[in-house]
């Protein structure tokens, strides 16, 4: 279904603003956003992402007979449609009905039991990155296997190693079950913490709506343009840190560009030390890296994929400092 007159563009985009008395979002910089602030139905969507960038699940816990920490969720499978741009409807494959899945957090060390439940009308399963005993892969013909509607399995596990991670269905075709939405991130924080920071996370996505194995939404947190409507807050001298996976599927690369400032870089965040002090990272599928910093100036910058086609197309959002 496309976006018909749902996107504004460059000169045109001032025009409109100017015409109805207000500057879009913030003026656009020359980028796309949503004509007179028309917005997604997050209530209905069953999830907003202006939530889901500070959301950390941390499931439940309880001690073992030998004292270590038993930390535990449950994931459904569910086949849901969600509006990815305002009238722009999606039949996607969910993990408890959102897109991304939940963000799942724990401290390095620690057990981990995940009950997975399918209740989608298509076999599924959870493939986590990280280190694990091959039964609990979760890819068929190993273990458990592929879970069939219907099904449920448990996977136990380690909290190893400490860093970013994320988990994904891994069934066959498995470019379809990524792309429906069968995704999320998963922190091992180090045992020992890392520094206080304003934490979020950013799952780089997109949607072929209209079943052609190209893209025509491109997102952080599924819903394009949706902190460019409404920016994401952040305290002057503050340190921010960024949590960003990228699963975008039917397109080799993507990136995160941070406008005005420079971040120090943690890929996978398995080290404490940073690869590098830039602006702009590139990841495939299944990359991630934790990014880090503190805005020297007030302001509104903006942050964006640098890929031109993916910004104008949902994939860019701004940063309001204060």
């Amino acid at each position: 279904m496309a976006a018909a007159g749902a996107l504004v563009h460059g000169s045109a985009a001032r025009g409109h603003a100017a015409q109805h008395g207000h500057a879009g979002a913030h003026g656009n910089g020359g980028h796309a956003n949503f004509r007179d602030h028309v917005a997604v139905d997050h209530v209905a969507n069953g999830f907003d992402p202006h939530e889901l960038v500070r959301d950390f699940d941390w499931g439940t816990t309880r001690r073992l007979p030998t004292g270590r920490v038993l930390r535990e969720w449950t994931l459904n499978a569910i086949d849901k449609e969600i509006e990815v741009m305002p009238g722009v409807k999606f039949a996607a494959w969910t993990y408890n009905g959102r897109i991304p899945g939940p963000t799942l957090r724990a401290r390095e060390g620690e057990r981990l039991r995940i009950t997975f439940n399918n209740g989608s009308a298509h076999p599924h399963t959870i493939h986590f990155h990280g280190i694990h005993p091959a039964e609990m892969d979760g890819v068929p013909g190993i273990g458990a296997g592929q879970i069939e509607p219907g099904g449920s399995t448990v996977y136990e596990f380690d909290a190893l190693p400490a860093g970013l991670h994320l988990y994904h269905c891994h069934v066959r075709p498995l470019a379809e079950h990524i792309a429906k939405g069968l995704y999320g991130a998963f922190i091992v924080d180090p045992e020992d913490g890392r520094e206080d920071a304003d934490e979020l996370v950013m799952v780089m996505n997109g949607f072929d709506t209209n079943f052609d194995r190209a893209n025509e939404v491109y997102a952080a947190n599924t819903v394009g343009f949706a902190y460019m409507d409404r920016p994401i807050t952040a305290k002057l001298g503050e340190l921010v840190r960024v949590y960003i996976v990228n699963v975008l599927e039917y397109d080799l690369i993507n990136s995160f560009h941070l406008h005005g400032n420079l971040f120090d870089y943690y890929p996978t965040g398995t080290s404490r030390t940073p690869a590098e002090l830039t602006d702009t990272v590139m990841l495939c599928q299944g990359q991630r890296g934790i990014a880090e910093w503190r805005f020297a100036h007030p302001g509104q910058y903006m942050f964006h994929a640098h890929q031109s086609e993916f910004t104008e197309l949902g994939w860019q959002g701004i940063f309001e400092v204060s």
